[in-house]
């Protein structure tokens, strides 16, 4: 009886969490985690938890006791820190000293000590006017201190965090202090990681005992043609204007980073009909009148703009007349977008291409007074030389102004040459849709086939087998050397938005497939349909973003760490979900005791995810839960996939198989359907 009503609590729970994010995102003023009844139900949850350690006589089993006892532990640190601490912040004038700080309710609190700024000020990367960090230079008590993003100030139980600043040189920070609670929810933190750790290293626990014998499984498409293209540069002159740089999102980078992000924005792939997003930029840069009819604009919402779903420039021109504003159609104002790109590249003020004096200018923008005159000439009739050797078709001689253009481009700044060689290979691979469409076509058919070899009791042919383990150990090589590279050019872990996730996960996948094969075939298959997956929503979603300066509050190992062990329980869960429409076909019980298996690694990894992620928040932002859409639904994901870990739930192996699933949908709202629909903080853009 007991066991059922803990079924219905954790039911309940996890529905009230999910309607949680979804009224709060339809009523941005209603806070339902804060309501009493909220605060009651979570406080049956601990009550459940301390009740099933008694029921269970866990003290036997130390592993489940620890896990049991977390969840109650965890709960008590979240009441201590909403009872005991305090949230708010503080805005600091040079000079003047600060005694008091206002909570989140606006109410005034002192502080037992003097906070005075002394100085504020913004460290930009080398060579651009990108902010790297914030830095607020402060004396507290007569002692100097410095508050940087990921960087606090602890002191007398308080902690101070970079939040703002204004073009008068004051800083806002944030203050919090919460004397008991995170000590506790760490101290549960710690209870859960090393019960969950337990479960999978006792000798005589299930996960052990499985994993003496065990079963696997997984899903997929086709890509696109060519025809006939406007007039434009050969391969290799565009090549060279490619390797020419320009300051870009605030970086300096090879202008085949812009060339590429210019293409895929306006057609939504990175190449155009076989040519080159370097050749795509040439040419609308030499050969506008050619490429203002081409139709390789994708446009989005074409019927409600009057428009055809593939536009060419002349088809947009009444955006010159038309009134854009922020509150415009989205569709409306993605047009205007690309419009607008177009046009700036067309005018030469899109491409800062000349460094002078540690700023880089267009050739149409104000250069300073202390330019040479023949620098000044060279900058100012770049765009115009290089149209007169276009018309001539005297492509040798362009190569050469590119290169004389590249020199000067080198003498005047640092330039970084492996960087740039990572950055110009990264462009080079990730270019078109080919790859996530044969690993899905490739998937498809070996799952197919695997699952009619298996129904017939026959074993896969060896050879090919052998082919798809080399298949799939090419690809995940392949993401490999695209996730070097792209730390190569960025200078960071490239861990932070929804490509680079996505890109991860298709190298965990590949592994785990590659581990798993030698026992389980069906392993292959999963993993080639799953990175085929992976690498199809990272390009069509657009998520392939140029190789930016990092956000200076991402710039973080545990950020890194968070991603890394969230993605790989991700990667575990869909071959619990492929594992599941497996055994639905063929083998219920031997797919039972494999996903019950997975199962154990791929829920500890989350938990640990969930709270790396606290603990990096709460190092950054002095919170270590909020409440965010994402944090929620990674909370209910734990909680939907703990379930079937339960002994004596989901008996039957048909229904344990149409659960594990269903059970994946929580993994696809929380990657997709949060970043899309619910938003916050943790949303991609």
């Amino acid at each position: 009886m007991m066991k059922r009503i803990r079924v219905i609590l954790t039911v309940l729970v996890a529905g009230v969490l999910a309607a949680g994010t979804i009224v709060e995102r339809l009523h941005p003023d209603v806070h339902i985690y804060s309501r009493w009844w909220f605060i009651v139900l979570m406080a049956l949850v601990a009550i459940a938890a301390l009740v099933a350690i008694v029921e269970g006589k866990m003290w036997r089993r130390p592993s489940l006791l620890l896990v049991h006892a977390s969840v109650a532990v965890i709960l008590l640190g979240g009441g201590l820190t909403t009872w005991t601490g305090r949230h708010g912040s503080v805005t600091l004038q040079p000079g003047v000293p600060a005694q008091t700080f206002a909570a989140e309710d606006g109410t005034s609190y002192p502080l037992p000590f003097s906070l005075t700024l002394e100085r504020f000020e913004v460290v930009p990367y080398a060579g651009t006017r990108s902010p790297m960090d914030f830095v607020s230079h402060v004396t507290v008590e007569d002692q100097p201190y410095d508050i940087s993003m990921n960087h606090i100030l602890r002191h007398r139980g308080y902690r101070f965090y970079q939040e703002d600043y204004d073009e008068e040189g004051n800083s806002t920070l944030s203050v919090a202090r919460d004397p008991w609670g995170i000590g506790v929810t760490y101290c549960g933190y710690a209870l859960l990681l090393l019960g969950l750790l337990g479960l999978m290293v006792s000798p005589q626990g299930r996960f052990r005992t499985l994993l003496k014998g065990a079963a696997l499984a997984a899903l997929l498409l086709l890509p696109a043609t060519a025809s006939a293209t406007p007039q434009t540069l050969p391969r290799h002159t565009a090549d060279k204007m490619g390797r020419m740089y320009v300051l870009y999102k605030g970086r300096v980078c090879p202008l085949q980073t812009f060339a590429k992000d210019f293409t895929t924005k306006l057609t939504g792939n990175a190449t155009y009909h076989g040519l080159t997003p370097e050749q795509v930029l040439g040419g609308y840069l030499f050969y506008f009148d050619e490429w203002q009819d081409e139709p390789c604009i994708k446009i989005k919402g074409a019927d409600e703009l009057g428009v055809a779903r593939h536009a060419a420039i002349n088809d947009l021109r009444f955006l010159d007349t038309a009134s854009i504003t922020p509150h415009s159609g989205k569709n409306l104002r993605a047009a205007n977008e690309k419009y607008s790109l177009v046009r700036m590249v067309k005018s030469g003020k899109g491409l800062k291409l000349f460094p002078v004096e540690g700023q880089w200018y267009g050739q149409n923008d104000e250069l300073p007074l202390s330019v040479a005159d023949d620098e000044y000439i060279f900058i100012r009739r770049w765009q115009s030389y290089c149209q007169e050797l276009v018309l001539n078709k005297d492509y040798d001689e362009l190569d050469r102004l590119f290169d004389k253009t590249r020199q000067y481009q080198t003498g005047r700044f640092e330039e970084n040459a492996v960087r740039t060689r990572a950055e110009r290979l990264y462009n080079t691979l990730t270019t078109g849709r080919w790859l996530a469409m044969t690993c899905i076509t490739l998937g498809l058919l070996f799952f197919a086939y695997s699952l009619v070899q298996q129904r017939r009791q026959k074993r896969i042919a060896g050879w090919l087998k052998s082919l798809a383990v080399a298949c799939v150990s090419v690809l995940t090589a392949l993401f490999v050397a695209i996730f070097i590279l792209r730390w190569i050019a960025g200078g960071h872990a490239p861990m932070a938005g929804g490509f680079d996730s996505m890109n991860l996960m298709s190298i965990v996948i590949g592994l785990l497939a590659l581990a798993l094969c030698r026992r389980h075939t069906m392993a292959l298959p999963a993993g080639m349909l799953t990175i085929g997956f992976c690498q199809l929503v990272a390009m069509m979603s657009g998520s392939n973003p140029p190789v930016t300066n990092l956000m200076p509050v991402l710039n973080s190992p545990l950020l890194t760490l968070h991603v890394a062990v969230i993605m790989c329980a991700y990667a575990l869960f869909f071959f619990v979900a492929m594992g599941g429409v497996a055994g639905l076909f063929a083998d219920a019980e031997g797919y039972r005791r494999l996903n019950t298996l997975l199962l154990y690694p791929a829920v500890t990894l989350l938990a640990a995810g969930i709270i790396i992620g606290a603990v990096w928040a709460n190092i950054s932002w002095g919170n270590y839960w909020s409440w965010d859409p994402k944090e929620v639904w990674a909370l209910i994901t734990l909680i939907v996939y703990a379930l079937p870990l339960h002994r004596g739930v989901l008996r039957r192996p048909w229904a344990f198989h149409l659960y594990c699933v269903l059970a994946f949908l929580s993994v696809i709202v929380t990657y997709f359907g949060v970043n899309l629909l619910l938003g916050g903080m943790h949303a991609y853009n």
